[in-house]
This record gives structure tokens, sequence and C-alpha cells, in this order.
């Protein structure tokens, strides 16, 4: 309806698949959404009917998913990733914008993640 995938598919898990409320959010916010959705002119909208979930690790899993993987479903760094998606869509888009502000956090929920498996036992 949008055409913003985050709040459009979040609103389909919600309406039209009555999917668990930690889940939709999950979909709304996925790899900080909220800042797309305020250059798209939408963040109260997203905000309002889908708020951040306080699950820090569990967000940060999720970005780590979305951004060390390919549109094809190859594995690949985040930084190839931030620039594979400027690439697509220019640096002056909408999405360009977005990801530019983003990369940073991006980056930063990679790295946690990449830190809590390490420690993992083996």
């Amino acid at each position: 309806m949008t055409g913003f995938h985050p709040l459009d598919g979040a609103r389909f898990l919600r309406d039209e698949h009555r999917a668990d409320k930690r889940l939709v959010r999950l979909v709304g916010n996925h790899s900080f959404a909220l800042l797309e959705a305020e250059e798209r002119g939408l963040r109260e909208e997203l905000a309002t009917e889908f708020p951040l979930l306080e699950e820090p690790l569990l967000v940060d899993a999720l970005v780590y998913c979305d951004m060390t993987t390919t549109p094809d479903g190859d594995r690949t760094t985040a930084q190839d990733r931030v620039a594979e998606i400027r690439s697509r869509y220019g640096d002056d888009s909408v999405v360009g914008r977005f990801i530019r502000r983003a990369a940073p956090e991006i980056f930063a929920s990679v790295e946690r993640v990449e830190a809590a498996l390490a420690a993992q036992p083996r």
C-alpha cells in the first residue's frame, strides 16, 4: 500500500496472517527501518503501529541476517551489502540516503552479533 516494504510487510503479516505481534514488530522495524520511514514521511505511522522491540540482541540478529545475505541468498559482508544497496538505488534516492544514515548502526549490529557468536563455546 505504501511502497515501503517494512511497513507493508508488517501490516500484511498482522492483517492477513494474524502473525505474532513480536514477529510483526520485527518485520516492521528490521534493519533500522525507522530511518527510512523518516525519509519517506512515514516515521510516525511506523512507530505508532509497530513500536520498536526492547530486545537488542534479537534486533541485532535480524540486522545481521538481513545485511550479511545478498538479494540472491548468498553470504556477503555488511560492507558489501551496504555498497550493493547504494549502487542499486543510487546515493540520492530515498533508499540511498537511508542506507548511508543507517550504515554505522548496521555495522555495529553485525559486529555485536559476530562477537556474540565468537564467544559461544564450540
